[in-house]
């Protein structure tokens, strides 16, 4: 298999799909097992003690990786998804998750989610209040960028060569 060198990125822009599209179902187990990652995401790579994210978020987020997952050989268990995080000073990785360990990811989705500095009332704390906090309190914002990578090359894609 080879990694294709230009990525497919969508950067929410919910209007291009029709919701109903999507079983519901997927899209909430799906959601929960977002919700999990970033629990686990939230003491180990985050070190804070709280992490708010908008309502609609994560079934968002789940909406589009099924949408990204229909045309792959495999649906949705050929997916590995990396989930990142991006403050004003770093973007770092802070979670992988494979979505059926028994089955060969065909396809490779990079989640960005992004640090909200605008509504996040604990920016503004001096530094040794922050310190009195449980850890302190991340504000993630709506947007949200997500990369797919394939990881195969198609017969139609070998003949455009």
């Amino acid at each position: 298999m080879e990694v294709l060198p230009n990525p497919v990125v969508f950067a929410n822009n919910y209007e291009a799909f029709q919701q109903e599209e999507i079983d519901d179902s997927a899209c909430i187990l799906l959601s929960n097992r977002l919700e999990q990652e970033l629990r686990a995401a939230k003491s180990a790579q985050l070190a804070c003690g709280e992490v708010l994210l908008p309502s609609d978020l994560l079934p968002n987020v789940a909406r589009d990786i099924l949408r990204l997952a229909e045309v792959e050989p495999y649906g949705l268990k050929g997916c590995t998804l990396f989930i990142n995080f991006e403050t004003d000073q770093e973007c770092r990785k802070i979670a992988t998750l494979t979505c059926d360990p028994n089955t060969v990811s065909t396809f490779e989705l990079y989640l960005t989610l992004r640090q909200d500095f605008r509504h996040s009332w604990h920016s503004l704390l001096p530094q040794f209040l922050k310190n009195l906090t449980k850890g302190g309190t991340i504000m993630i914002s709506r947007g949200f960028t997500l990369e797919k990578k394939r990881l195969y090359r198609t017969y139609s894609d070998s003949l455009k060569e």
